[in-house]
């Protein structure tokens, strides 16, 4: 990991132990537990430049907490693993790609994933880099694996919540000569860790569930093999996708109560899902802890919590849009994860393949019982 060195783990520390004390420094007497954001551009360096910290681009102590943070969540007592935390997730997501592939290369991509994938998909073609792409469900990125030089998995799919299998992924690309990175993103550390699965990266918009709260932008990429993590670092300096020291901040004391939330969140999206499979109308409902779910038997293998996202698909759009506002308990907004509920029609926004009246819902932190019965007025009301 980088930067200097912090608290040594916990033994045998459970989850809320973990995330309370994550990328905490050691104690000094009188200072704070969690040292306030520095704000430097520059640092005193006189003679040659052999410290740590040299120019705000290319190290800040905040990161370094948080980065330590971050990897000791995806990798707990693992030491040979670096964290970089970016800008964004997109931020992250392309550091990987453009500093991975080469012209010539090839890279398979989820066909259902993250609704940027084909901006970025056009971007790749520019440089030359051949893209194939398949279902993230039944394996379907398998068959179009030969002689890639990158497979990207992202499970569970955003925003239809299918899962791939990632230990039988990973086996056969390695096989094949290539490298895989897994979006973690709606899963969180908490609920996957794609490095013990054997990924070679492990991405996630720390904008989503990782830091709750709706009010910070910020990505991150986890590795354990340094020359592909130089490679990631150098594209972060080249390009200057770096986090803010407030923002950094910020993320690493929302860390703190990931455990809590990430347990509020999960058991009330279960009570949602369940809620909403049994509607008297078939709403096609995905939720992998759901054990009617097509996902379930895979996520339930590699995944120890299921994420806060439901989906689910109303008959028409008008019913849709009628839906949503008569929701009280729930905001009409993008993105996900956060401690108040949100939900969105997504094919407003063109990018995915998803039927019209196709809802993401996002599961807060309200008590159970009154979101459940939210969701199942405005659906009552929605059908008048």
């Amino acid at each position: 990991m980088s930067g200097t060195q912090g608290q040594a783990p916990v033994p045998g520390a459970g989850d809320g132990t973990r995330v309370v004390r994550a990328g905490l420094p050691e104690p000094v007497k009188y200072e704070p537990t969690l040292p306030g954001p520095v704000f430097a551009a520059h640092y005193h360096l006189p003679g040659e430049p052999t410290g740590a910290y040299t120019y705000g681009r290319d190290e800040n102590p905040t990161w370094t907490h948080l980065e330590r943070a971050i990897g000791g969540l995806e990798a707990p007592g693992e030491s040979d693993v670096e964290t970089l935390v970016f800008a964004s997730g997109m931020a992250a997501i392309s550091s990987v790609l453009f500093s991975q592939l080469r012209s010539g290369d090839a890279v398979v991509l989820p066909s259902d994933g993250y609704q940027a994938l084909p901006l970025v998909r056009g971007q790749l073609e520019a440089y030359g880099i051949e893209v194939r792409t398949a279902p993230t469900g039944g394996d379907a990125q398998l068959r179009v694996l030969d002689g890639a030089r990158l497979l990207w998995i992202e499970t569970p799919s955003n925003p239809g919540l299918d899962v791939c299998d990632v230990r039988r992924l990973v086996e056969e690309a390695h096989a094949r000569g290539a490298l895989v990175a897994v979006d973690n993103t709606l899963a969180t550390p908490l609920g996957q860790r794609p490095l013990e699965l054997g990924a070679d990266f492990s991405v996630a918009s720390g904008t989503k569930q990782l830091t709750g709260h709706g009010d910070v932008l910020l990505g991150y990429v986890t590795g354990r093999d340094p020359e592909a993590m130089a490679a990631v670092r150098r594209w972060r300096k080249i390009v200057g996708a770096i986090p803010g020291p407030m923002e950094a901040w910020l993320a690493h004391r929302s860390l703190a109560t990931l455990q809590l939330r990430v347990e509020r969140q999960n058991a009330t999206a279960l009570a949602v899902a369940e809620a909403l499979q049994d509607w008297p109308e078939d709403l096609a409902v995905r939720y992998p802890g759901l054990p009617k779910d097509p996902s379930h038997a895979v996520a339930a293998g590699q995944m120890r919590r299921f994420g806060c996202v439901v989906s689910f698909t109303l008959p028409t759009r008008t019913r849709a849009e009628h839906f949503l506002e008569e929701l009280r308990l729930v905001d009409d907004a993008t993105s996900f994860g956060g401690v108040r509920s949100t939900a969105e029609r997504r094919g407003r926004w063109g990018g995915d393949d998803v039927p019209e009246g196709f809802i993401r819902m996002s599961v807060g932190a309200e008590d159970t019982e009154d979101l459940v019965a939210d969701v199942l007025r405005a659906l009552e009301a929605s059908a008048r």
